[in-house]
């Protein structure tokens, strides 16, 4: 059972126990509580689904075109450049090992491409409501886990036979530098097209959701502090 379901059930045990007992204060806390919760759950959920009726819902899948770009970008500013095809190329004895990317992709600073993802969630209809909740910095702690599951895609993506020979025989062409890199730029928007909106998010969605979920239940907890304060003071 996840942190939002948790989080959500107590909070619905609290509402009825107030609601049973007549006690003002718990059904106020559980109300408080219950509506901060589903609302940051509504918030994770709306990143990744359209939700007919509120505008700025799946913004993720929305902005499909921009995450393939901002991939294609990183591959060729970071992995193909002319210094590490001319050091590869000179490398090479014919191995088909010589082919495999995974060292280099291990070696490349991913920061970049998770700033991206930020600036698009808070540039979104969502980052005012994120500012509320800390902003950049509660997205802090899915920068590891996103680096390494991006590492881990690039790095099977790049493995698969089918990237390997089309990369391989580009690589036997007799090119200069320029067409070199050009040719496998093809190869990288051949292979980024054959990624769906749902593979992407489904990239993506496994991580954010686990860490997320810690603000469906910071959401829970202030909103029964403010709903302690409020049955108290008001």
């Amino acid at each position: 059972m996840n942190k939002s379901v948790i989080t959500n059930s107590l909070a619905v045990l609290v509402v009825i126990a107030g609601y049973s007992l007549q006690q003002d204060i718990v059904l106020t806390i559980g109300l408080f509580a219950l509506s901060g919760a589903i609302t940051n759950w509504l918030a994770i959920h709306m990143l990744f689904e359209k939700v007919p009726g509120l505008y700025g819902s799946g913004v993720i899948p929305a902005r499909f075109e921009d995450f393939k770009l901002g991939i294609k970008e990183l591959m060729m500013t970071q992995f193909f450049t002319a210094e590490n095809i001319d050091r590869f190329l000179k490398g090479s004895d014919g191995n088909n090992n010589d082919l495999h990317l995974a060292p280099v992709i291990e070696k490349v600073d991913l920061s970049p491409s998770f700033d991206t993802l930020v600036r698009v969630i808070m540039e979104s209809s969502f980052g005012g409501m994120l500012g509320m909740l800390g902003g950049e910095e509660a997205l802090k702690p899915l920068k590891e886990p996103f680096i390494e599951n991006m590492k881990k895609s690039l790095s099977e993506m790049t493995q698969q036979e089918s990237f390997q020979q089309l990369l391989r025989d580009e690589l036997e062409q007799p090119d200069v530098m320029a067409d070199i890199q050009h040719q496998i730029e093809d190869i990288v928007i051949k292979r980024l097209d054959e990624l769906t909106p749902q593979l992407v998010k489904e990239i993506i969605q496994e991580m954010i959701r686990k860490h997320l979920g810690w603000l469906v239940v910071w959401g829970g907890v202030f909103g029964g502090l403010i709903g302690f304060i409020s049955a108290i003071f008001l």
